[in-house]
């Protein structure tokens, strides 16, 4: 083999390595996106998934949503100042979520609280004092609550019964942890989307910014 013929063969084998390289980074990188879980964003699909409940039900939305059911999600955690208003102090989450129920809509509540915190595992007293009706999900890892990017206790969603997520946010506009003087002058943002979902109707406040505590996903104190 003359010398034309080695340079042109080591330049065709370097252009070969380099195709063969970009493939398996370009494989690599789809491999990689599909691994990533889908973040929640209204107006798209809500990413499904499956939890337990406190009394050891399981629970997956895809499958409340395929028997045409409305569901709300309320990140909770019972030791936040701002859920006790909800559930203590008042009777916002209680009511609405009998109020709903009634209406065929599906609430659930998620705790994202991480074993190793001090909050953990005081669920069950919770829904025995305060008289809970509607499951309580256990999300101990926190990959459901981060796939959803709940930040607050509350952070509410609403998925309607297309599985499209309709609303994300706070509960309502006070955002003390006390109840107000004149609750009338309080927007109630879950109970807006609400009517408006079941009424087949736009949302008029699809997002607004969620208050409360910070969730305490594993690593937070």
């Amino acid at each position: 083999m003359n010398r034309l013929s080695k340079k042109l063969t080591a330049v065709v084998g370097a252009f070969a390595l380099a195709v063969a390289g970009a493939a398996v980074m370009t494989n690599s990188a789809i491999a990689d996106h599909h691994d990533k879980p889908a973040k929640a964003a209204v107006g798209s699909k809500a990413p499904d998934f499956t939890l337990t409940s406190v009394d050891g039900k399981s629970y997956t939305l895809s499958e409340l949503t395929k028997e045409g059911k409305v569901v709300v999600l309320e990140w909770w955690n019972p030791k936040c100042p701002f859920v006790v208003k909800h559930h203590e102090h008042a009777t916002t989450m209680k009511d609405l979520a009998q109020k709903y129920k009634e209406k065929g809509v599906v609430w659930l509540a998620i705790n994202s609280t991480n074993p190793d915190h001090g909050n953990h595992g005081v669920d069950a007293d919770y829904i025995k004092k305060w008289e809970v009706k509607f499951p309580v999900l256990l999300d101990e890892s926190g990959d459901v609550g981060r796939m959803y990017e709940a930040r607050t206790t509350p952070h509410m969603y609403i998925i309607d019964k297309n599985g499209v997520l309709r609303y994300q946010g706070a509960i309502d506009s006070d955002r003390g942890a006390r109840i107000p003087s004149d609750p009338s002058t309080v927007t109630n943002y879950v109970a807006q989307a609400l009517d408006q979902i079941l009424a087949g109707e736009t949302v008029t406040q699809p997002e607004t910014r969620p208050y409360g505590c910070s969730v305490k996903y594993v690593g937070v104190r």
